[in-house]
């Protein structure tokens, strides 16, 4: 199921945009997000483009306002509910940014980032929910998974999503059957 930090039923699409973890690094925290690019346009292979660093700045104005931008994350969820994965989880990938959750600064070091397909506070689709239920199970089987929070609890007031479209009841039941702790809010 999982071969050096890359899980089996996810399409590999390696991605340049990583690091080492450092030493004293525990995965325990999946970190959910939504992305779509253009924002709003969904289907297309722009996401995977941005995180391998191939995507067409010229192709769309929007790109022209995050030129340059090397990110990346673990997993992506598209609307189908298909997953793609970008980065080892035993590596550090570029996801969070700036971050604070359960006292910690720089989630990326201990944090396993998804993107969700979608815009903050647009709707998310059954499928989506249905693989990212999946891929927590998958995860806190491997790694000592703790906690899940969006990228709004790790980064209040800077980032918002996955936003108020995603419904966090549909997940509880499955982070409760795994004691993983919901997301909380907290300051910076």
């Amino acid at each position: 199921m999982w071969h050096k930090g890359w899980y089996a039923r996810a399409q590999a699409q390696p991605s340049p945009n990583f690091g080492p973890r450092p030493p004293q690094a525990h995965i325990d925290l999946l970190v959910v997000h939504s992305i779509s690019l253009p924002p709003g346009v969904y289907g297309g292979p722009e996401v995977g483009q941005l995180f391998c660093n191939q995507l067409d700045w010229d192709a769309h104005p929007y790109f022209q306002t995050i030129r340059g931008l090397q990110v990346s994350a673990h997993f992506f969820i598209r609307r189908d509910g298909s997953l793609w994965q970008f980065v080892s989880c035993d590596d550090r990938a570029w996801h969070a940014g700036q971050s604070h959750y359960r006292g910690r600064d720089n989630c990326n070091d201990d944090s396993i980032g998804v993107e969700l397909e979608g815009l903050e506070g647009d709707t998310f689709t059954p499928a989506q929910y249905q693989s990212l239920a999946e891929l927590v199970a998958a995860v806190a089987q491997h790694y000592p998974l703790a906690d899940v929070a969006g990228h709004e609890h790790i980064a209040p007031g800077r980032k918002m999503d996955p936003g108020p479209g995603f419904q966090w009841n549909l997940l509880l039941p499955h982070l409760a059957a795994l004691s993983i702790r919901p997301p909380i809010f907290q300051k910076i």
